[in-house]
């Protein structure tokens, strides 16, 4: 754990606040859910919850189906980092953060399909130079919980292909927004 030499007091109701500086850093927005966790030494520990780190399993399956189906290497995110991939190396992936311009396309709640954009240069994950191809937020009561990314592919020609794989990415979102409605 790192010390940040920051201390602040509870006040008359419980409540504490975390400085601004911490929140930006990490990306905690207004209304995030923490979640608190305790340790024997009297630590108490927040972090940030992701609903759907919770289904990272079965977000992986997912992701591996749509690869195997388009060819199109598949990543699944929160709102912060992606949690589950395939058709590209895991430990490349995994747990890296996403760009802001990802970030700003979810909570627009838009999609992205680089075949009907001008620009092509759309990364969705910090420190790697792989353009997404589609991109579909996770919508889950009402909230975007995260998104359903598939990675440009130089193989995917033809109109057909294009739509079938357009409509994969969106199912794969709705679903995986109502799985965690459950």
């Amino acid at each position: 754990m790192k010390a940040t030499g920051i201390v602040r007091r509870i006040d008359d109701l419980g409540r504490i606040v975390i400085p601004k500086e911490i929140r930006r850093t990490l990306r905690i927005r207004e209304g995030d859910p923490l979640e608190i966790y305790t340790d024997s030494n009297g630590e108490v520990i927040f972090k940030k919850y992701s609903p759907i780190g919770e289904m990272s399993p079965f977000a992986s399956q997912y992701a591996e189906v749509l690869y195997k189906a388009t060819s199109m290497p598949t990543l699944v995110c929160d709102r912060d980092h992606v949690v589950a991939v395939s058709g590209v190396p895991k430990k490349e992936f995994m747990e890296r953060r996403i760009t802001q311009p990802l970030e700003d396309l979810m909570e627009a709640r838009n999609s992205f399909s680089i075949f009907s954009s001008k620009d092509t240069n759309f990364q969705p994950v910090e420190g790697i130079d792989r353009n997404a191809g589609l991109v579909y937020p996770i919508i889950a009561s009402g909230d975007v919980t995260g998104a359903v990314i598939m990675l440009a592919n130089e193989e995917i020609k033809g109109e057909n292909i294009i739509e079938a794989n357009t409509k994969l990415a969106q199912t794969a979102a709705t679903f995986l927004g109502k799985q965690m409605e459950e």
